[in-house]
């Protein structure tokens, strides 16, 4: 049930902010997988290629604006790398104090 505490606080977080759209619920969901998958660190590096399979998001432009707006209303903290080498960073705020602050509209 552990595993799960991120999701949950996620979808609580979530449940009255109506800028979140089942796009950014996927890749949210995706890079959770992700993180579960290769050692639950709290930071992952992952590329696009990597995520859009598993969130069945067809657009690198989704994708991009997803993470981006995820990362503006505070829900994660996205690094792009802009390197083909390197993948971008992930952080997640995991912390229900964090995760429930949203920006004033």
């Amino acid at each position: 049930m552990e595993n799960l505490k991120p999701l949950l606080d996620f979808f609580e977080a979530i449940q009255n902010d109506f800028r979140i759209s089942p796009s950014h619920i996927a890749i949210y969901t995706a890079l959770l997988q992700y993180r579960a998958k290769n050692g639950l660190e709290n930071y992952i590096q992952v590329y696009r290629h990597d995520i859009t399979p598993i969130a069945k998001i067809s657009s690198p432009y989704t994708y991009h604006k997803c993470v981006q707006q995820l990362h503006d209303y505070g829900y994660l903290i996205y690094e792009p790398s802009f390197k083909k080498t390197q993948g971008s960073k992930i952080y997640f705020t995991i912390e229900k104090e964090i995760i429930t602050k949203q920006k004033p509209i």
